[in-house]
C-alpha cells in the first residue's frame, strides 16, 4: 500500500540525504493503517514540487512523544543537536497535547527507495 504524506523540505531532504530515517507522526487513524513493508510517498511541502518513496521498516508506537523521544535517538530523526524541550516545542507546534492525548506518537521507521 502507498501513503502519501506531507513532510517540510528542511526534513525532506534530511530524509533524501539519509540524515533522517525515523519519521515521528502523531499514531491517528490514519497511521494506524501503515504496515511494515508499505511504501510512503513523501512531499515536499508547501510547495509540493517534489515528492520520494521510502519503504516501512518499522513501527513503533508510544503513549506520548515525550516517550518517544526518550526511546528513540534524535540523530535518527535528524535532529543531532537538539534538546528534549526544542523537540517538543516542535512537535507541539504541529500537534496539540489533546491529539497526543487521544492517538498517541508513532515513530516510523523508513529506508529509501533507490
Amino acid at each position: 500500500m502507498i501513503h502519501r504524506m506531507g513532510l517540510y523540505k528542511t526534513y525532506f531532504s534530511d530524509i533524501k540525504s539519509g540524515r533522517k530515517v525515523v519519521e515521528i507522526r502523531l499514531n491517528d487513524s490514519k497511521r494506524q493503517q501503515i504496515k511494515v513493508g508499505d511504501i510512503i510517498e513523501f512531499v515536499s511541502v508547501p510547495s509540493e514540487e517534489e515528492s520520494m518513496r521510502v519503504k516501512v521498516t518499522k513501527l513503533e508506537p508510544f503513549d506520548s512523544f515525550k516517550e518517544l523521544y526518550e526511546q528513540v535517538p534524535f540523530e535518527r530523526m535528524g535532529c543531532t543537536g537538539w534538546t528534549m524541550d526544542e523537540m517538543l516545542e516542535g512537535t507541539y507546534a504541529i500537534y496539540t497535547k489533546e491529539q497526543e492525548e487521544l492517538f498517541g506518537a508513532l515513530a516510523i521507521t523508513i529506508e529509501a527507495i533507490k
